[in-house]
């Protein structure tokens, strides 16, 4: 009789858990912890889930602790052979391997929550930053835009504040409209030369309802210094046309903390009744999707790292942005890619709280996917 040995056994852990980390695909990780009792154990002791979701967002690793809410898992008992941590490791297994399926089952969605700041606003609040959340240029009636301050100098920047509706969000492009003066003569365009980004956290200790009512140059200054920006993208250059422009990120970016700021480099248009540079933008987008109410972060000072939380009873479902001219997705759609992620859900808790095998229908994975 033929004897399958176990490479786990036979390898031993390094070279085991190379040859795991090369499973790409969350559900698998999942299914190998279903084979046996000690694939499981490994999976866990080794925090692979952990180490699957730092490959796919380096940002991960700024992830100091973990913790579930609303937890209504009843207490698993140690083991006397495992470690005291023993429970508290399948916990954070358990977590990640959520945030890892989370990464993958993305659905495109505006992220901006708010409009917060600009570094100079030329006609407030006729030209606030707020208005860049209108998608056309004119709202009921009027003109909708956010106009800087004039300049000389062509080579001052300016930037824009926003937050974003997760302090967990996966952000894959930014879509910018800069705004054509069609009141003026000629029809100037107000675009900028280049484009940059950033995305970060507030400082905890930042009390922002406080400084809602402080003037614009005051209220940009006070939050850009209580800000630490983790992310900056290379810079995009912008065409000088009334078009959204989008700005796809080199690779997919994990925002943790939920603040973006665009940098806009350069400007190119000059006022003809002051002879002044102008930057002018009637609309923003972020697109990604944000991770919660499934998980939230709470920033750790001063080291700027964080506890990750994961909401046991949230709801997985957002809308997906739907693109142009693209039809509503039916109700049947919808209700499948819910049953899918649940089903997900349950295989994650049935397998690492030390279930037998799970056998994974591979078309609710199908279903995910062609939803992105």
């Amino acid at each position: 009789m033929e004897v399958l040995c176990d490479f786990i056994q036979w390898l031993g852990t390094d070279m085991s858990i190379k040859i795991m980390m090369c499973l790409n695909d969350p559900a698998d990780l999942v299914r190998a912890s279903a084979v046996s009792s000690s694939w499981r154990e490994f999976v866990i002791m080794n925090g692979l889930s952990k180490k699957l979701c730092i490959r796919m967002f380096p940002e991960v690793s700024r992830v100091a602790h973990v913790t579930e809410v609303n937890d209504t898992i009843e207490p698993v008992q140690n083991r006397h052979e495992m470690p005291m941590e023993w429970s508290c490791l399948k916990q954070e297994n358990r977590v990640y391997a959520f945030l890892a399926r989370s990464f993958t089952s993305f659905m495109r969605k505006n992220c901006i929550s708010e409009a917060i700041a600009a570094s100079s606003t030329d006609n407030y609040p006729l030209e606030s930053i707020h208005h860049t959340l209108e998608p056309g240029d004119r709202v009921d009636g009027r003109v909708s835009y956010w106009s800087s301050e004039g300049e000389v100098d062509p080579t001052i920047p300016e930037r824009l504040i926003y937050k974003l509706n997760s302090n967990l969000c996966v952000i894959t492009e930014i879509q910018i409209h800069p705004f054509q003066a069609y009141f003026q003569f000629g029809f100037p365009i107000y675009s900028a030369k280049a484009v940059r980004f950033q995305l970060g956290h507030m400082k905890s200790a930042y009390e922002f309802e406080d400084n809602i009512k402080e003037e614009p140059s005051t209220l940009f200054r006070s939050i850009s210094e209580n800000v630490v920006w983790t992310y900056e993208s290379p810079s995009f250059p912008m065409t000088q046309e009334s078009r959204l422009q989008k700005f796809k990120l080199p690779q997919p970016a994990l925002c943790i903390g939920g603040y973006l700021q665009i940098e806009l480099l350069g400007r190119v248009q000059k006022q003809e009744m002051d002879e002044k540079y102008y930057i002018c933008v009637s609309h923003v987008q972020v697109v990604g999707r944000p991770l919660s109410p499934a998980f939230d972060v709470d920033i750790i000072e001063p080291s700027g790292k964080c506890t990750l939380k994961y909401y046991l009873n949230a709801e997985y479902c957002c809308s997906p942005l739907k693109s142009e001219g693209e039809a509503s997705s039916s109700p049947s759609r919808f209700r499948s890619l819910t049953a899918s992620i649940r089903g997900w859900e349950q295989m994650i808790f049935h397998t690492l709280l030390g279930g037998g095998v799970v056998h994974v229908n591979d078309d609710s994975d199908d279903e995910i996917v062609d939803t992105i």
